[in-house]
């Protein structure tokens, strides 16, 4: 595998690290955070826009941000760290996509950010 996603692979969830949210949309914080560590390239592009973060980034209002400060990486290493996101869970184990998305889906929806936002 290449560099590249093996290290995008390791960082995708690091904007989940309490000192590190700002706008509380992680994969923009963790971005954010490696370029401002020297980070560059694909790595930090595949941090920002990993597993549909545009999309979801549309959702809360952050799709402009998002844009404006990160290209998206190439689709085949994009498309490689989707599967690694969608079927290694939390603990590190394989687990089915319809069960990850289950589990993303009861920890991290919009609203419960919007929330967080504004309190």
């Amino acid at each position: 595998m290449p560099d590249d996603l093996v290290a995008a692979a390791w960082l995708h969830d690091i904007g989940y690290a309490p000192g590190l949210v700002q706008t509380g949309f992680h994969p923009l914080d963790g971005a954010r955070f490696l370029r401002r560590a020297g980070v560059d390239g694909p790595v930090v592009s595949l941090v920002a826009y990993h597993s549909c973060a545009r999309v979801e980034a549309d959702v809360r209002g952050l799709g402009a941000e998002l844009a404006a400060e990160f290209t998206p990486a190439g689709p085949l290493l994009t498309d490689a760290l989707l599967y690694c996101d969608m079927t290694i869970g939390p603990d590190g184990d394989y687990v089915r996509p319809a069960d990850r998305l289950a589990e993303i889906r009861g920890r991290d929806s919009p609203a419960r950010s919007y929330r967080h936002r504004a309190q």
